[in-house]
């Protein structure tokens, strides 16, 4: 969404500093949020649209914000389609993981969520019990967090990984609004003279009557066609998420609920027990109860990588904005690349130029970048001409 919506996105990081929000955070993102927050594809077999009292955005939005539920369980499946090259090969031509790695570290097996099309089975209690099965044909990947444990385990090899929650320690407090129709402003104003939110009618998702809400940018630029999110008419929980490119095709994410059920789910579904025989890694605990001893050396490592950023800068707003960086060295050259990447990368990119001279644009159907010769970056949701355009002005 635009980066002055209120709604929450994230960012994909690497190294081990972001494996402890992989482990602790996703299980309540993606079991618990994914029945509040991230909503999916409709059920299968809809039955027509049904008929709903009237509402307005912004009473949508309230009652988006207040919902409190905390417990469901369902099956849901979730595709995406960024419009990338296949990458088949690509991973040959690259080195594997670090010995010693855990087929089951829910690092790796989350990010292939990320392409393709995959069934998820979710069950959550609260904030201390979330799991979240992910299906491959016979095979199955889970992931249990049960109060002070989480554990993941991968039943094609065999392999469970093992670590200790986070648990106390003091939270950043930080002033919200007080109330759903305090937070539905701040959205609708956060959203004002740069997207449209409106009500786009009713759906049957997974056998519950939804409304419609419907965000699309109002600039010109953006690679956003629209996102559009049913929430159920009864709760406000949302149930399907949809995000539409400008590029048209496939959604880039098209996800959703093909079952559901609000009711608490058994403490049993969150008991897990090693099976015979298979392999048990046990994340590093250091001295002070902190899961990962080297939590702090790796956080240090991401912190002196963030300082390379420091040259950053953002220029236009809402859908449109687009981050700049000038990395002080020329492009990498791809002739040099190994065979199986150069391809991925020529695959992925259009050589461009302008006043600012010549480039690359490395496309997907939702963000591009641009990368000058002479070593300039401009990235964002946006279109190849706007990252042109915005070389150009630089100039």
């Amino acid at each position: 969404m635009a980066p002055n919506d209120s709604t929450e996105t994230t960012e994909r990081t690497s190294g081990r500093a972001s494996r402890k929000m992989s482990r602790y955070v996703v299980p309540v993102a993606v079991a618990g949020v994914a029945a509040a927050t991230i909503g999916l594809v409709p059920a299968l077999a809809a039955s027509g649209d049904p008929k709903l009292p009237e509402i307005t955005a912004q009473e949508l939005v309230e009652k988006i914000a207040a919902s409190d539920t905390q417990t469901v369980s369902g099956t849901f499946k979730i595709s995406t389609d960024l419009g990338l090259p296949s990458i088949a090969g690509l991973a040959e031509g690259l080195a594997g993981g670090g010995a010693g790695a855990s087929s089951a570290d829910p690092q790796d097996k989350l990010a292939e969520l990320v392409s393709g099309t995959h069934t998820l089975r979710v069950a959550a209690d609260g904030p201390d019990r979330q799991k979240l099965t992910v299906l491959d044909g016979s095979d199955e990947y889970s992931l249990i967090h049960n109060g002070e444990d989480v554990w993941a385990y991968d039943s094609k090899s065999n392999e469970v990984f093992h670590e200790k929650a986070e648990t106390g320690g003091a939270k950043e407090e930080k002033e919200l609004p007080s109330t759903p129709k305090e937070m539905a402003d701040e959205i609708l104003k956060a959203a004002d003279g740069t997207t449209s939110i409106t009500v786009g009618g009713t759906a049957k998702v997974a056998g519950r009557d939804a409304y419609q809400l419907v965000i699309k940018p109002k600039q010109s630029g953006s690679t956003v066609e629209s996102v559009k999110v049913a929430v159920d008419a009864e709760n406000g929980v949302p149930l399907k998420f949809t995000l539409a490119s400008t590029a048209g095709g496939k959604p880039v994410v098209d996800a959703g609920f093909t079952k559901v059920d609000f009711g608490r789910p058994a403490a049993s579904t969150f008991d897990f027990k090693a099976p015979k025989g298979a392999k048990v890694t046990e994340g590093e605990v250091s001295e002070g109860g902190d899961s990962s001893a080297e939590h702090g050396k790796h956080a240090e490592e991401l912190e002196k990588g963030f300082a390379d950023f420091a040259g950053m800068n953002v220029i236009g707003e809402g859908w449109t904005t687009i981050a700049t960086l000038d990395t002080g060295a020329p492009a990498p050259k791809t002739d040099e690349a190994p065979a199986e990447v150069k391809g991925f990368l020529d695959a992925l990119g259009d050589k461009v130029s302008g006043k600012f001279g010549s480039g690359t644009v490395f496309k997907t159907k939702l963000v591009n970048a641009l990368m000058t010769d002479d070593g300039k970056v401009y990235v964002g949701a946006v279109t190849q001409d706007a990252l042109v355009d915005a070389a150009n002005a630089a100039k």
